[in-house]
This record gives structure tokens, C-alpha cells and sequence, in this order.
């Protein structure tokens, strides 16, 4: 593997650690008030409180608790609505590119009506129809992520219909759902997990923006986007409240794009320059 291969995996693998560690981890819980240790500096800052390593909020809550508790959120969500938008866009795009004339036609309409519409003005108006919620927001995030998928499937499934083994089965007679789950499908296994890592990212990013604007996630659940929102008011007096739940997306977001671009690489070598 790769440096950068090998410091994404390393990134992913420390975020999904530290989710499934939290209560272990975590100095304390992340809705604990302390007043007294309202808005604490990180523990190198001069003026810090024992026992908050990375400081506190605008009502005592420890940053770091809430940081490592955050990323159980982040994460679920993120993976849910990437493996929700891997199901919905593969089928998608297994059909249109197996099936073709209108069923392609169809799909590939709603694709690009998709790309075309701004997305986020649509989750903030689902959202604020409906409410908020761990299924609300992973139905809305799979909801932007599905055309990923069902872009590159169809593109992938065009190319592999033609090939003897898929003639030669469906010369023989072998039922539609077999030729596509047997003999399409593993072909297009490779993309699908590529698509998969950078959707993630995707998701990751998206769900911290609606947390960030009000929508989603219940606010009283730590996540790292509601802790950049919390934090704004707080950047020139306590800027430590949004920096490091900020860093904690831009790292998980990284690794998993480096990630990505690994696996590409690794499953793809024609990819390579």
C-alpha cells in the first residue's frame, strides 16, 4: 500500500476506533455541565481547567468528549447513507444499462434532474418538512449519493452486456435477476466499492452542513457539525469549540478520499498514469 493509501486506512481505521471506544475514551460525558469550566481553554492555553484536555464550551461540556462522541454520529450516518445510495444507485444503474431503450432513457432522466437541482435547498426543505432524525437525514443523504453510483454501474454494465459470458448466458436461457447478480454484478464490484469510499466522504461533509444550518441530527446529540454551529458565535473568544470538531471532519474526510483513491488504483490499475 501506498503512503497516502496507507495514512487514509490509518485515518478511517482511528475515526471507526474511536466510535466504537467512545465510553471508554471519552474523560467524561459529552453532556455533562460544568459552569463553573465554561468556555476553559485547551489544557496548553494559559488560564485552562484541570481535566479538559481540549478545553470546554459556552456551558461546560468537555470538547474532547464531545468530539470523540460526535464521531459515532458523523460515521453512521455517513455509512448508512452511502450503503442506502449504493443499493438504490447500483440497481438503478444495473437496469439501465442492461435493459437500455427506455428504461435507460428514464433513469438517465432522473439522474441528470438530479445533478441539475441544488441538493442542499432540497435536504433543508425535507428536512424541515418532516423532521429531523438518524432515518430522516440518512434517507435525504443516500438521496445525493445514489447518482454516484448509478452513473458509473450504468457506464460499467454498457460495456460489460456485450461480453460472450453474458451472451453465452443469456443464450442459454439463464433468468434476467441470475445474469445480473451472477455474472454482471461481481464485474462491477470494484467501482461500486471506489464509489463507496468517496460517497462516504460525501455524506460525511453533507450531514455536518445540515447540522451546521439547524436541520437533521437533534441538536442535544453531539455531532461535529452541530459543534461547528454551536461554536460560531465563539471563534475570536473560544475558538477551540468549532477548530477541532472542524479538524476532526476534515481528517475523516480526507482519509476516506485518500482511501478511495487508493482502491481505485488498487482495483483499477489501468487508472494509474
Amino acid at each position: 500500500m501506498p503512503p497516502f493509501g496507507l495514512l487514509g486506512a490509518g485515518l478511517i481505521t482511528l475515526a471507526v476506533a474511536t466510535a466504537v471506544l467512545a465510553p471508554v475514551v471519552a474523560p467524561t460525558t459529552p453532556t455533562r455541565l460544568d459552569l463553573r469550566a465554561r468556555l476553559s481553554p485547551p489544557a496548553w492555553v494559559v488560564g485552562a481547567k484541570p481535566g479538559h484536555l481540549l478545553g470546554t464550551d459556552n456551558v461546560g461540556r468537555d470538547v474532547l468528549s464531545r468530539v470523540i462522541y460526535g464521531s459515532r454520529i458523523s460515521l453512521s450516518v455517513g455509512a448508512a447513507a452511502a450503503v442506502l445510495g449504493m443499493l438504490i444507485g447500483s440497481t438503478m444503474g444495473l437496469l439501465a444499462g442492461y435493459f437500455g431503450q427506455w428504461v435507460d432513457a428514464v433513469i438517465s432522466w432522473l439522474i441528470n434532474v438530479q445533478l441539475a437541482f441544488p441538493f442542499t435547498l432540497l435536504a433543508i426543505f425535507l428536512l424541515g418538512t418532516v423532521g429531523g432524525g438518524f432515518g430522516a437525514v440518512v434517507v435525504v443523504l443516500a438521496l445525493a449519493t445514489w447518482v454516484n453510483y448509478a452513473r458509473i454501474v450504468r457506464g460499467e454494465v454498457l460495456a460489460i452486456r456485450s461480453r460472450d459470458y453474458v451472451l453465452a448466458a443469456r443464450a442459454v436461457g439463464v433468468p434476467t435477476g441470475r445474469t445480473l447478480l451472477r455474472y454482471i454484478l461481481p464485474n462491477v464490484a470494484g467501482p461500486i466499492v471506489v464509489v463507496a469510499s468517496f460517497s462516504t466522504a460525501q455524506a460525511i461533509l453533507t450531514q455536518a452542513a445540515l447540522s451546521f444550518l439547524g436541520v437533521g441530527i437533534d441538536p442535544s446529540v453531539p455531532s461535529w457539525g452541530a459543534m461547528l454551529n454551536e461554536g460560531r458565535a465563539y471563534l475570536q473568544s473560544a475558538w477551540w469549540i468549532a477548530v477541532f470538531p472542524g479538524l476532526a471532519i476534515a481528517l475523516t474526510v480526507l482519509g476516506a478520499n485518500l482511501l478511495g483513491d487508493w482502491l481505485r488504483d488498487w482495483l483499477d490499475p489501468r487508472s494509474v498514469a
